[in-house]
């Protein structure tokens, strides 16, 4: 293929008046064409006087050497797999997030049928029980926004964007159109799939692993390692009581941020840990449009998706503020996985249709922060936090809410302004001054006033915090070597959880390494 660079487009056209464009730009001949596709669209909002669209298009044609002057495409090549099918007993693996769900994909694609432990709920029963908990405030502490097929990115923006260089980054997004997304995230600068879409699409990967031999165990949670001289032998399960041992000597450990539990037993059993750095914060809410006034100014005529930021802040003392997955047209949502606290997180749907914006608004936080040298200590530290938002919510998983103004001036919120909140199941007007540390509080209010100097209206005073927001990544690494084994042979740590990941792509790589490693390995 021949790749058209820098296309730019300056009213709304369809993809064929484009790729009509870009050829007599490039002086090609339509005949000459065989094939041809976008490769690239983004919006080049820096000159709010010039807000366009930037095209790539690839082209396939009769005789390339007429072309020379055009760019050759790289052509995608996803590394050569040699697995061993010696496998004693069938791979395990725990946890059916991005990183699980990609590790199995992986198996049955080699022709290995794995068996995917998964203490939630399948993905559709999965929401269910997230609307129950919305509507009611009851809590199923295993399958909920954190538990489940699919993992915490299925009630997110569903992002694909990733800082990791992988070839395997193409093959995940090729994968997700296969099951079902739209084919638009293989161009878009700034692909997402949106909730509604996950849903379905990992219900077509599960049942496509399924076809190909693979076993899910759902409402099935692991809650013992047999290890031998140092070699994982088995996993114990617990279902509805039903207490099994499953033979194991391959397991993908893809347990997720928030398996607390499971953290425990992993460090109680000598599988080598340690504590990360992670972050916490708030959610804050804006208008949309004061967010798409902001990015696109009030000139152009396109019509612009709803407008994203992602925004940094260093201080002076080390600390750093910065917004997490932003979810424009979004909600916040109640985010708990354990009884008595409270934990937020952002959501969107396709369609990105909602008044509101959100973003995560974190500060780091690192291990010297903790009054204990243990691997777990960032795990207790969250709960904490998390324990003080549920009193200081009113006990009964009503988030507190705090207007920016408010904040500064650190005294209670009394009325809503301009934003309502969107977090359910309810909210209650709070200081959270009261509850978070201090070096995150003031931390929080120097990267709002800093970010309100890079996106106007940033620190309006109607803008709305929402607490708390805890689980944007593990506090804890489980510790694995150049073969992506832990102390422990046979176990493979794997994807957010295990400190490898941040996101739904990069986990989904990860996912898709460690299954290639034990494949290899074995």
């Amino acid at each position: 293929m021949l790749r058209i660079n820098n296309i730019k487009i300056r009213k709304d056209l369809t993809e064929y008046e484009v790729f009509e464009i870009a050829i007599q730009k490039a002086h090609v001949k339509k005949e000459d064409i065989l094939e041809w596709h976008i490769s690239r669209k983004s919006i080049d909002a820096r000159k709010k006087d010039d807000v366009h669209y930037t095209y790539s298009i690839d082209i396939q044609v009769k005789n390339e050497k007429k072309y020379r002057k055009l760019e050759k495409v790289k052509e995608f090549e996803i590394p050569s797999i040699q697995p061993q099918t010696t496998f004693k007993t069938r791979p395990v693996i725990i946890g059916a997030g991005p990183a699980g769900l990609f590790a199995g994909l992986t198996f049955v694609q080699n022709g290995i049928q794995p068996i995917i432990i998964e203490q939630g709920q399948p993905v559709e029963k999965r929401k269910e029980s997230v609307d129950t908990f919305l509507k009611t405030g009851k809590l199923n502490t295993s399958s909920n926004v954190q538990f489940g097929e699919g993992g915490a990115g299925t009630f997110s923006d569903g992002k694909l964007t990733s800082g990791i260089s992988s070839p395997f980054c193409r093959k995940v997004l090729e994968e997700f159109v296969h099951f079902g997304a739209p084919k638009q995230i293989l161009y878009l600068s700034k692909p997402h799939i949106g909730t509604d879409n996950l849903i379905h699409i990992i219900q077509n990967m599960r049942n496509y692993i399924i076809e190909k031999g693979g076993t899910f165990l759902f409402n099935t949670k692991a809650i013992d390692f047999e290890i031998v001289n140092h070699h994982i032998v088995s996993v114990s399960t617990v279902c509805e009581q039903v207490k099994k041992i499953i033979p194991a000597n391959n397991v993908i450990l893809a347990i997720g941020h928030s398996s607390k539990d499971t953290f425990e037993k992993l460090y109680e059993k000598g599988i080598s840990m340690e504590a990360k750095n992670f972050s916490v914060g708030v959610r804050i809410e804006h208008l949309q449009k004061w967010i798409n006034q902001a990015q696109y100014g009030n000139i152009t005529k396109l019509d612009l998706p709803p407008a994203e930021y992602k925004l940094a802040y260093h201080s002076n003392n080390g600390r750093s503020c910065y917004t997490f997955c932003m979810c424009p047209g979004g909600v916040v949502m109640a985010s708990s996985s354990e009884n008595n606290t409270i934990v937020t997180n952002g959501m969107s749907y396709f369609s990105r249709d909602g008044k509101n914006a959100n973003s995560a608004l974190l500060v780091n936080v690192t291990p010297e922060d903790f009054n204990s040298n243990s691997p777990l200590a960032g795990l207790y530290f969250q709960k904490d936090l998390e324990e003080k938002a549920f009193i200081l919510g009113g006990s009964n998983y009503y988030a507190p809410i705090q207007r920016v103004e408010d904040f500064f001036k650190n005294q209670k919120s009394e009325h809503i302004g301009e934003v309502t909140p969107t977090y359910q199941p309810g909210f209650r007007f709070a200081n959270l001054n009261e509850i978070l540390p201090d070096f995150v509080a003031d931390t929080l209010k120097q990267g709002i006033s800093y970010f309100d100097t890079k996106l106007c209206g940033f620190a309006h005073p109607d803008s709305i915090l929402t607490g708390l927001e805890t689980r944007s990544s593990s506090p804890v690494k489980i510790v694995r070597n150049q073969n992506l084994l832990s102390n422990i042979h046979g176990i493979y740590p794997c994807g957010e959880g295990a400190g490898y990941a941040g996101g739904i792509m990069s986990a989904a790589v990860d996912g898709i390494k460690c299954a290639i490693a034990s494949l290899k390995n074995n």
